[in-house]
């Protein structure tokens, strides 16, 4: 039988791109140093020493899969002994996307998906169920690839899928490897709610492939339920809860054994029977309808308030199940994160990726929750690095857009960035690329920082040109373009506006129908407080201009009622009473209501880059991306149970004099990343 659907393709992704590792997080707060026992693989505070390091992957799953499968982390992962376990919680609602909300003085705002994210909503559902098949395909395709032999893969879904997955599993891993379909009931006995001329709707679908008969298996065991135990134990002499069972085929000699344990009972016609105590049982086995385990509810202390969270005793249960201590985890849709929190709770390895940058930011701090948890209890924890493709994912796309087309790869990037921004291309220029509105623009390279340099060579353009105002865009900015130095080419004649290139300029579509949106870069100011070799740092001012609504035009759209939007850096609640009268309440009345977590790097420069790459000749090669690693030493964030921030750091003591960079790096409320490096004399 050949499974089929419109747009089926056989062949599946199979580039290699190196990985960059943008942030590495080992300890989760360095003045929380415990003493304790020396473990070989760990510190005595826990903290990892050397080993596999747990990744935290934020990109297209189909290219960081590809990568994974075919690039030299493969080697590191068979290292490991393979990938023994994924567990992937794909979309599966229609009306699913990757919007969160924000709370924020009282009232919630709701941050819109990305364009990228919207294109994968839509390739996702853009044809209906063939397109969705079409992106499943391939990625399980991948996935298939990369487990390993004795592995298993768990993958949530619901009525609206089910049927066409299983369809497709069944293709890739083969029916002989299918074992079970689990009815997972989200609700408890009185949740569900009833729907018209249907029964109610309160169990989602698990379906479980290994890839081969030889795999992982732990048998799994719920707790017996109430009316069970009054049903079938009893209590003795002693107060001990204990049922009896015949002894059945045991031995003579065994028998004689349980005589001697005091677990044989004699029944008024004198037969023997079996004593289980209830305090020495596993409990029942665990059958394919999962009816004991809840929907993360409002005030769960695991709750991380993002929609598609799922409670972590379902992934204990599939963890424990499929995996053993120290086996390697994946999740390649992670969302929340859950997967790989469960996952460092019982000592697994894990990898967890997810396209959505607060899925991300969300996944960081409740790992390094997690981590704080685990240090408080003197448990061991694991680091974590938080990687991307980076530039090489923007190089793959140019690569594939620049294919056939018979112009230069840096003609086609230049138009396509003025393109997307609505600009116009100019001629006859050495550093300026186009013109909008009055000002001219600058296309930042594809692969490198916009640098104070380049932002000089622009100046003195339109200094001898008398221009007046220049936009200039960039996919990434080096961290030495302070407002101030801004302002002083500013007070020189020319004003400058530096925006970010988002990713989305790559997708045809998005730039045709003008949806793409560049946004201004954001800024923050932080001093270095220092007595002697100690030094704290202070967080003092964060500012951005991120947009997302246009005031005015919700104003003029809006019935009666409250809307919260985002303009210019700002968030407001507009109130409209029957009359038509508005009121425009401030919510984001202090730049800090705008962070929502912070990080600090002492000493910046301690750690280079390094990637590994494929040559030529498929032999593993190690190469200096020109940065360093961002190694995450101390961090303040809110959370549900503490909102508050910290402002200055713990105190940092430097061992020795000399020069050192500090980096300090936050994330705002929308998930996005703003960094400073500041310098240090010891």
């Amino acid at each position: 039988m050949f499974l089929f659907w419109n747009g089926r393709k056989e062949d599946v992704t199979n580039v290699a791109l190196p990985f960059h590792s943008i942030e590495h997080i080992d300890e989760p707060r360095k003045e929380a140093a415990k003493s304790g026992e020396n473990f070989e693989m760990f510190d005595m505070r826990g903290r990892q020493l050397r080993g596999w390091t747990n990744k935290l992957i934020w990109g297209d799953n189909k290219l960081i899969l590809s990568s994974l499968a075919n690039g030299p982390l493969r080697e590191e992962i068979e290292k490991q002994g393979g990938l023994k376990l994924i567990y992937i919680d794909p979309p599966f609602a229609v009306g699913a996307d990757f919007g969160f909300n924000i709370k924020i003085g009282g009232e919630t705002a709701e941050k819109k998906q990305s364009i990228i994210e919207e294109i994968a909503y839509r390739d996702t559902w853009g044809k209906g169920i063939s397109s969705y098949l079409t992106m499943m395909y391939e990625r399980l395709k991948l996935m298939h690839n990369l487990l390993a032999e004795g592995g298993s893969i768990y993958v949530h879904c619901d009525w609206r899928v089910n049927g066409y997955i299983r369809l497709v599993l069944n293709d890739i891993f083969n029916t002989n490897n299918y074992k079970n379909e689990m009815f997972w009931k989200r609700q408890p006995v009185r949740g569900a709610k009833a729907t018209s001329k249907q029964y109610a709707r309160n169990a989602d679908v698990i379906l479980f492939y290994t890839k081969s008969e030889n795999y992982t298996w732990n048998n799994a065991y719920k707790p017996y339920s109430e009316e069970f135990v009054k049903s079938k134990f009893r209590t003795d002499k002693n107060g001990r809860v204990f049922r009896d069972s015949d002894l059945g085929d045991y031995s003579a000699e065994s028998i004689a054994n349980f005589e001697k344990e005091g677990k044989i009972y004699i029944t008024s016609s004198g037969k023997k029977r079996l004593i289980r105590y209830l305090d020495e049982e596993k409990g029942e086995a665990v059958s394919v309808i999962w009816d004991d385990i809840s929907e993360v509810n409002s005030m769960a202390d695991e709750r991380v308030n993002y929609a598609t969270q799922k409670p972590e005793a379902l992934l204990n249960r599939i963890i424990k199940a499929s995996s053993n201590e120290g086996d390697l985890v994946s999740d390649f849709f992670s969302g929340s994160g859950t997967t790989a929190a469960v996952a460092e709770k019982l000592g697994r390895k894990w990898i967890a990726c997810d396209l959505g940058r607060f899925a991300i930011h969300t996944t960081r701090k409740r790992l390094i929750g997690v981590q704080r948890e685990l240090q408080k209890n003197s448990k061991n924890f694991r680091a974590f690095e938080i990687l991307n493709l980076g530039k090489y994912e923007r190089q793959f796309f140019m690569d594939d857009l620049s294919n056939g087309a018979g112009k230069s790869k840096e003609e086609i990037y230049v138009s396509l960035i003025l393109g997307a921004y609505k600009a116009k291309r100019i001629e006859g220029h050495s550093t300026l690329h186009g013109s909008k509105a009055g000002r001219f623009v600058h296309v930042g390279p594809l692969d490198v920082p916009v640098t104070q340099s380049r932002l000089e060579s622009i100046f003195e353009e339109c200094r001898q040109k008398l221009y007046t105002r220049a936009d200039v865009l960039g996919f990434e900015f080096e961290m030495g373009l302070t407002p101030q130095f801004i302002q002083e080419l500013r007070e020189k004649g020319v004003s400058f506006t530096l925006k970010y290139i988002p990713r989305e300029v790559f997708d045809k579509r998005a730039a045709e129908k003008g949806q793409v949106r560049f946004y201004d870069v954001a800024y923050l100011n932080a001093k270095i407080r220092k007595k002697g070799k100690t030094v704290t740092v202070e967080l003092t001012d964060f500012v951005t201009h991120y947009t997302q609504d246009d005031i005015e035009e919700v104003q003029q759209s809006m019935r009666k009622g409250r809307k919260v939007v985002i303009e210019d850096g700002q968030i407001f609640k507009i109130e409209k009473d029957k009359n038509g009268i508005i009121n425009r309440t401030l919510l984001t009345e202090n730049w800090h209501d705008w962070i929502d977590y912070w990080a600090t790097d002492f000493n910046y420069e301690d750690k280079k880059e390094i990637i590994r790459i494929r040559n030529d000749k498929g032999e593993t090669e190690e190469e200096w991306t020109g940065n360093h690693l961002f190694e995450n030493e101390w961090q303040s964030f809110r959370t549900k149970k503490n909102p508050t921030l910290e402002f200055i750091s713990a105190p940092h003591k430097y061992r020795r004099t000399g020069k050192y960079k500090v980096m300090v790096k936050v994330v705002d409320i929308l998930g996005t990343d703003t960094s400073k490096i500041i310098d240090v004399k010891i």
